[in-house]
């Protein structure tokens, strides 16, 4: 809901940082794999009680999702970039839950599997939405240029990292935070099958 607020307000710094990166040779699928790395790092410091440091790592994760767009758009984009791209990003969206799982199982094992369980319903319905329309050839712009198909939704990126660093700051309120960011996810997966269904009919 807020990405394409923050998209016209960090593309400018974005644009400037991948200028930059280009120049010394840095690739797009390079930003990728080290976001992944630092999500995968924020989740380790997590389960372990590190929570400022997965924090800081969280933020670094997500300045480098949107970096190796703007580098891609310099360097080239690949089909391959944009698949890695969106896999490292459910991959990021699953550690982080499991991270507050491995710290304390018995209070968050279930929020955090109610969580996932959201995640998962909400990125069938994703890319479930973009296979369709990439058959019928649809085109869309409201998250600037993709891979694929992107739909828009109540929990996006921005929202998520909102939920994941309310997390960080307030461990212990990582049920409560995780059940009511579920019931958003689902609501926004219910959304796009509804929507989906005037769309495909």
């Amino acid at each position: 809901m807020i990405d394409g607020w923050a998209r016209r307000r960090l593309e400018p710094v974005l644009a400037m940082l991948a200028v930059r990166l280009a120049a010394v040779g840095v690739s797009a699928n390079a930003v990728t794999v080290s976001s992944l790395f630092a999500g995968l790092g924020a989740a380790a410091a997590i389960a372990s009680g590190h929570f400022w440091t997965a924090l800081a790592l969280i933020v670094l994760s997500r300045l480098g999702d949107g970096l190796d767009g703007a580098v891609a758009r310099i360097r080239g984009s690949t089909d391959f970039g944009g698949y890695i791209d969106i896999v490292f990003d459910f991959a990021y969206y699953g550690v982080i839950p499991l991270g507050f799982v491995l710290y304390d199982p018995g209070a968050n094992g279930m929020a955090g599997a109610f969580l996932l369980f959201a995640f998962y319903v909400n990125g069938a319905s994703f890319l479930a939405y973009a296979v369709l329309a990439e058959k019928r050839r649809m085109k869309t712009l409201e998250r600037g240029e993709k891979s694929f198909f992107f739909t828009t939704g109540l929990a996006e990126a921005g929202e998520t990292l909102i939920a994941f660093a309310l997390a960080c700051l307030y461990p212990g309120w990582f049920p409560l935070i995780a059940y009511v960011f579920a019931a958003v996810t689902l609501y926004t997966a219910a959304a796009r099958v509804v929507l989906a269904g005037k769309v495909f009919r």
